[in-house]
């Protein structure tokens, strides 16, 4: 198996202990996750459960206008479909890819097969939920709370904990869609964090020139999420 094709990439399958890893081999199947595919939809019960290797995806709510905001982003340290394991079976919520690339999915039968019989799964998984719902709660509560360039800053940051690189590809507009602005806040604190040194934007490329920097302008809800993920995830995860 080639390192490309490792499932060990997302940190997740990587955190299993080998015995389960290799009885999920069989069950585990290599997905492409192109830019904009919906793996999730408000009401639908999930038939599988996403584990993005390269790919980032973001978790939103759909308001009956036509409005979003984005709840969490989940790569290469988690999943998608913590409502299997809880018994809900379907979210409000939509899952988006925001960056394309690759994952391996597991049908939810399987799944939660090994969550019920497997203690050391059953224990990993229970440790990411918590860790999902506190950047949720932390998200909530800096959209509320936070200017849009910390907002901004705080997004990024977390795309670029999920990503090998310093570039994202994300145009303004979808960005203010994510964190439910209007796109001229998006704009001007882009402008802002350009200005300072902190990034680098065009036609819809951002690269990051200075992390620290950018870690400087953000709000303590990235490092309140950060820290949470590293305490309750091994290996560091993002």
């Amino acid at each position: 198996m080639t390192k490309h094709r490792d499932p060990r990439a997302n940190r997740l399958l990587a955190a299993l202990p080998e015995a389960d890893l290799q009885r999920w081999l069989p069950d585990l199947e290599w997905v492409s996750l192109p830019l904009g595919r919906v793996v999730c939809e408000p009401g639908i019960a999930l038939s599988h459960v996403y584990f993005p290797t390269s790919a980032i995806v973001s978790l939103l709510y759909v308001m009956e206008d036509g409005a979003s905001a984005e709840i969490a982003v989940a790569g290469r340290e988690g999943m998608i479909g913590v409502s299997v394991l809880t018994g809900g079976g379907s979210t409000p919520s939509t899952a988006v890819v925001q960056s394309a690339g690759e994952g391996l999915r597991i049908s939810a039968k399987a799944i939660t097969r090994e969550f019920n019989n497997s203690a050391p799964v059953l224990h990993l998984l229970l440790r990411y939920t918590q860790a999902l719902i506190t950047q949720m709660t932390q998200t909530a509560a800096c959209n509320r709370h936070h200017s849009v360039e910390q907002q901004l800053s705080r997004w990024l940051l977390l795309s670029l904990d999920r990503l090998t690189g310093s570039d994202l590809r994300m145009t303004h507009e979808l960005i203010a869609n994510m964190l439910g602005v209007r796109r001229e806040g998006v704009t001007a604190a882009a402008l802002g964090l350009q200005r300072d040194g902190c990034i680098r934007y065009a036609r819809g490329h951002i690269h990051v020139r200075d992390r620290h920097a950018l870690e400087r302008r953000t709000c303590e809800c990235y490092s309140v999420v950060k820290r949470e993920y590293e305490r309750l995830l091994p290996g560091g995860a993002a």
